[in-house]
């Protein structure tokens, strides 16, 4: 550990923190219980200490910097791991109880919640957790869902969303189905397969046209809404497919079908409502959520 680097105080990296989730001085100093001036005092001492400017000033409002956004994600990281030491500390996470709802596709769902959540029992056994496997976009604001893990970025005002990084698919078959059809060299001989399509899989044919693969609509022999039918399917020899990565590299018997064929990215986000600045449960499961799939990024991607 390089003591000497760590020049600044927590509670100015939390005065940043609260300024960037709220969008402004007196939102910050709303959720922290304290005012506008110290909001700002803490933030230019952050500044200071980092030799960074972080934030802009603007008639507009304002907006974080180059710097502001590189550092965000590990500023945020720090406000995860304080938030578990002072529930540890005074054991707080064990007296927390109630349902948390948490939305997201059903292949997310299935595939990669089950161990991204498993440190919860441990950690607060009295929160229960209620997956809504949709991939249909549930009412936040409604209270449809406590939590979404979306693709997109909901215009709402009222919703927080944390960019968590970009996730990866590429194209996928069953081994025993490329022996019987023939692999193929180059991504126009890709085109000639069957493919397996999601709920709508006209949507994948342009950026796959782009990327050199002419498919056709009357290539997809087999579709589904469901992506765990959609990647059974797969499994089951029935053609090619865009699936994550993290599935396709790890399951035996499936293979990509271009060694080399570059990935689709597409970015991550989770999302809640105004309630995470008050609600313990939702918190905490919203933190472990964030630390899970931003692991689960940084090695390879899932998809739809």
């Amino acid at each position: 550990m390089n003591w000497q680097a760590i020049s600044f105080d927590w509670n100015q990296v939390r005065a940043f923190l609260a300024t960037a989730e709220e969008g402004s001085f007196s939102g910050a100093a709303r959720v922290l219980k304290t005012t506008q001036p110290t909001i700002g005092r803490q933030i230019g001492a952050l500044e200071e200490a980092l030799g960074v400017t972080l934030v802009e000033r603007s008639v507009r409002g304002l907006t974080l910097t180059e710097a502001g956004r590189d550092l965000i994600d590990h500023m945020r990281s720090m406000g995860e791991a304080a938030t578990l030491i002072s529930m540890v500390a005074d054991g707080k996470s064990q007296d927390v109880t109630g349902e948390v709802t948490v939305t997201g596709t059903d292949l997310l769902s299935a595939a990669i919640l089950p161990g991204v959540l498993k440190p919860l029992r441990q950690m607060a056994p009295g929160i229960r957790v209620r997956i809504l496997a949709s991939s249909e976009m549930q009412n936040l604001t409604q209270r449809e869902a406590d939590i979404a893990i979306r693709h997109v970025r909901p215009d709402q005002p009222d919703l927080i969303a944390r960019h968590l990084g970009d996730f990866r698919a590429n194209l996928y078959a069953a081994t025993d189905y490329l022996d019987r059809a023939s692999r193929p060299r180059t991504p126009r001989d890709v085109a000639a397969l069957d493919f397996v399509g999601n709920a709508d899989p006209e949507r994948l044919m342009a950026p796959l046209h782009n990327m050199g693969v002419p498919v056709r609509a009357e290539s997809f022999v087999m579709s589904s809404e469901s992506g765990v039918v959609a990647w059974e399917l797969v499994k089951a020899g029935y053609g090619v497919s865009m699936q994550p990565e993290t599935l396709g590299e790890a399951e035996p018997g499936i293979e990509k079908v271009l060694p080399d064929f570059p990935s689709l990215e597409f970015p991550i986000w989770l999302v809640t409502h105004r309630e995470l600045q008050t609600s313990r449960r939702i918190r905490i499961v919203f933190d472990l959520l964030a630390r899970g799939l931003t692991d689960v990024a940084k090695r390879r991607g899932v998809g739809d």
